[in-house]
């Protein structure tokens, strides 16, 4: 996520600068009183803030005070963290320990649409439960937001947490167990209530994909949080989910491609259930797939990941599968993810959104997984790495599928190319509303219209 989280520095900075402009001390005009110091409290209106705990430095875990880039933090029980043992995106971390929190000392002034948190175990520590709590009364009393996540190793898994609130509010986060095992956090994002990053002039989803993950960079195509169950919002480093607990698939899963995704790591093929997902979401297992018939088809393609062993393994969580036909999945669909990497190696930025179509005569298989009738694809062609929802126009390419999930309804040796149907199309399936970051004007025209290069 380095560019995504550059562009969020960047976006602060001219904050803060605005700031000094005014006359205002350390870029925020004082306009509380901190209600447990007696302090004055500074507030916040921007687009988006983020946090890395790259400016500021504490090395004990006694409670204090600690000015990070977004403004000042109390850190209880908790401290910067720089050894080799703390998981960190740069040179910094926040480390947790026991009942440990990092709490905002400042309000923002235009409420929280979402809250994304990178958290790992530190070191060779075990396993620790968190969570996020809010306050709307400038940190006299707090309340969790969403649901208790989990460390899960020593490497970043991604939380988002929807907040959708207006008006002022705060943030801390918060160690649950009470056990010795430290925690890592980092990146901490908050995007604006109803504000948000993305390009290109809005749409139905409000300009916030951008603002979620690079994967997302041209919309989100339906609504998804840490809260629906059937539409639980998973936002990885290779790609983002809406998975549908109750089917036990995803509805869509999101991602970028381009060259800086591929390399010569082989396919790990460990297949497993989602262990970054909260236990009390229901998740498909291998024995539901085991003798189906169907294969444990990807969404994201591990062919599509292979810079790192890490990359490539993330994609191989049954939440990124569907159940899917050996003559779909090994004929027309590898054959457009074939295709589609031959544009990444010519120099093209992709943005792909995929899964599937259902009815209420869909096939199950296992313990409830439910089978799509159909599979999808929504591909938006870029001409150069970088490029989002703002370099979209109406000469944009836009490669739309949708292909019979049945072996007797497709062969193995079809062409994909006599899938291509509309976005508009897909999204009458599907009730999604894809590129919904793209301006409205351009959408109305290359959702519309059939690729046919």
């Amino acid at each position: 996520m380095c560019h995504l989280h550059s562009r969020l520095l960047s976006i602060f900075v001219v904050l803060s600068l605005l700031g000094a402009a005014t006359g205002c001390l350390d870029g925020f005009p004082p306009d509380g009183v901190d209600p447990d110091t007696g302090e004055a409290v500074s507030t916040i209106t921007g687009i988006i803030i983020t946090d890395g705990f790259e400016v500021g430095t504490k090395t004990a875990y006694a409670a204090a005070d600690v000015t990070l880039g977004s403004g000042v933090w109390n850190l209880n029980d908790a401290l910067i963290g720089t050894l080799a043992s703390d998981v960190k995106t740069a040179t910094k971390s926040g480390r947790i320990r026991n009942s440990g929190r990092i709490t905002m000392r400042f309000d923002l002034t235009n409420g929280a649409d979402t809250v994304t948190i990178h958290h790992a175990s530190f070191g060779s520590d075990g396993s620790s439960t968190w969570g996020l709590f809010a306050s709307v009364n400038q940190g006299s009393t707090f309340t969790q937001v969403g649901t208790t996540r989990s460390t899960t190793g020593g490497t970043f898994s991604t939380a988002t947490f929807t907040v959708g609130l207006a008006g002022t509010i705060r943030f801390e986060i918060r160690k649950l167990d009470g056990t010795a095992n430290r925690m890592n956090v980092d990146d901490v994002t908050i995007t604006d209530f109803g504000g948000g990053g993305g390009g290109g002039g809005g749409g139905g989803g409000g300009g916030t994909g951008a603002a979620l993950s690079k994967h997302t960079a041209l919309g989100i195509p339906a609504p998804a949080s840490t809260t629906d169950l059937n539409a639980f919002l998973s936002v990885k480093s290779q790609y983002v989910i809406s998975y549908n607990s109750s089917k036990k698939v995803p509805n869509w899963v999101s991602w970028e491609l381009n060259t800086s995704y591929l390399g010569s790591t082989p396919r790990q093929d460990d297949f497993r259930i989602d262990d970054t997902l909260p236990g009390n979401v229901p998740q498909a297992t291998l024995a539901d797939y085991s003798g189906s018939g169907y294969d444990r088809g990807h969404m994201c393609p591990s062919a599509d990941r292979t810079l790192t062993v890490t990359a490539n393994s993330q994609t191989f969580y049954l939440t990124n599968m569907i159940p899917q036909a050996a003559n779909n999945n090994q004929g027309s669909w590898a054959d457009l993810e074939s295709d589609s990497r031959a544009l990444v190696q010519a120099g093209k930025e992709l943005y792909i959104i995929s899964g599937g179509t259902f009815s209420g005569t869909s096939n199950s298989v296992g313990s409830g997984v439910v089978v799509p009738d159909k599979t999808w694809k929504v591909i938006v062609v870029l001409d150069a790495v970088g490029q989002g929802a703002g370099s979209v126009t109406t000469n944009t390419r836009v490669i739309g599928v949708m292909m019979p999930n049945e072996n007797a309804q497709i062969s193995i040796s079809a062409d994909w190319h006599n899938f291509r149907v509309s976005v508009d199309s897909i999204e009458a399936a599907t009730g999604d509303d894809f590129l919904s970051d793209v301006d409205p004007a351009v959408q109305s025209v290359i959702e519309a219209r059939v690729d046919n290069l």
